[in-house]
């Protein structure tokens, strides 16, 4: 991780993969984590940690399987929501759409139970933000 300051605009302008996070920085055992996100992801569950999600840009939904039955909440641009550990969700955005997500370092995008991964989600615990591809005056914007 770097000490300088990253630009989130500019660290989501690095890279094109959908469903792919970057990894931007870490807060004590947790990834912080960008990523450009547009269709369906995959049903999954994170058995032993909550997921946090901040809409950047674009529209979030997040389908959720909860005891009390199925519902989808919907987070606009500038929204935040947490997944409870052990929820069964699906994110989908309805257009393309800028995320943050923090989570524990090593988590996987897919979570611990997880229906078959699609070919356009990334099974991964975040890649790493390829600096090189952001230009160096970005950096302390």
């Amino acid at each position: 991780m770097t000490q300088e300051p990253v630009s989130l605009a500019h660290a989501l302008a690095s890279f094109s993969e959908q469903w792919s996070p970057r990894i931007v920085t870490a807060v004590n055992d947790y990834d912080v984590r960008v990523a450009k996100v547009e269709g369906e992801h995959v049903w999954h569950v994170h058995d032993h940690t909550d997921e946090f999600f901040l809409v950047l840009d674009g529209e979030l939904h997040i389908g959720l399987r909860e005891p009390a039955g199925e519902r989808t909440v919907v987070l606009p641009r500038g929204s935040v929501f947490t997944v409870p550990r052990g929820t069964e969700h699906k994110p989908y955005a309805p257009v393309p759409t800028a995320i943050l997500v923090f989570e524990p370092t090593g988590t996987l995008t897919v979570g611990d139970r997880h229906d078959d991964v699609p070919a356009h989600v990334d099974a991964t615990t975040g890649h790493a933000l390829d600096r090189l591809s952001v230009p160096d005056d970005t950096l302390d914007a």
